[in-house]
């Protein structure tokens, strides 16, 4: 996939994208270094992996740093903004992206945890690093967004609740990141072949992501959802602060 952003449209900007040592966000992470971004690349327990995808980067001459943050742990995220702040001064880009809930051996309400507790202490704590006219981005699935009219897989019902859960929390939270001049926009997308999240639906419900695929016509692959991802982060807000990826004609309304 090449890169959707114009090669230097992003110098003298930095970024944030959560869980981006893999998939979705590592692909985004690298549209924003090749766009001249100053990148942080963040992860839970992938350290090496954030440290190759840094070395990656810089090898293309980009500006990155790899900084290790569990987001349902407040102390954790102030580490990770006071390493921001001190190696590149703050941020205007934050991508959303880090989210779970389908992991064993997790607290059964660690999706709540994740996907709406911690995402706004995250946003409330990122508040003073973002700089006038920042853009945050929050990622989520059609499953989510519409999961108060359209139904989905069992074995994804308790993280499509907690990501709705989520993003109305982050919405509620509009009129206050609009007085400081910070754009909102969440990007909606159907589920994703390559995610962890596809294969562990995969794992628990064999045949459901062709069935999903069967259904949809087409599923975008991990660089072409991190496109529009990255995308979501330079065009003008659309319509209600939401950026649907491909077709949603078989969802209800939100």
């Amino acid at each position: 996939m090449s890169n959707p952003l114009e090669p230097g449209s992003l110098a003298g900007k930095r970024a944030l994208v959560t869980g981006s040592s893999r998939g979705i966000g590592a692909d985004t992470v690298g549209y924003f270094a090749e766009a001249g971004a100053s990148v942080v690349v963040n992860f839970r327990n992938k350290e090496a992996r954030a440290l190759k995808l840094v070395a990656a980067i810089e090898a293309k001459g980009g500006t990155a740093i790899a900084v290790g943050a569990d987001l349902t742990d407040e102390t954790s995220v102030a580490t990770l903004f006071s390493a921001i702040d001190s190696q590149l001064g703050g941020l205007d880009i934050l991508v959303m992206n880090a989210s779970g809930g389908m992991e064993s051996g997790m607290a059964e309400d660690y999706a709540m945890q994740l996907n709406r507790d911690a995402q706004v202490r995250l946003l409330t704590a990122a508040l003073p690093h973002l700089a006038p006219g920042a853009r945050v981005v929050f990622v989520t699935s059609h499953q989510a967004h519409f999961i108060r009219t359209t139904e989905t897989m069992p074995e994804y019902l308790q993280v499509a609740l907690s990501k709705r859960a989520g993003e109305d929390a982050l919405r509620d939270l509009i009129p206050l990141l609009t007085e400081k001049g910070i754009g909102f926009v969440v990007v909606s997308g159907d589920m994703i072949e390559g995610t962890i999240t596809a294969t562990l639906l995969e794992r628990a419900n064999p045949g459901a992501i062709g069935l999903r695929k069967e259904a949809a016509g087409r599923l975008y692959n991990v660089g072409e959802f991190a496109a529009e991802v990255a995308l979501a982060a330079v065009e003008p807000i659309p319509e209600n602060n939401t950026r649907y990826v491909g077709d949603v004609s078989d969802f209800g309304k939100e």
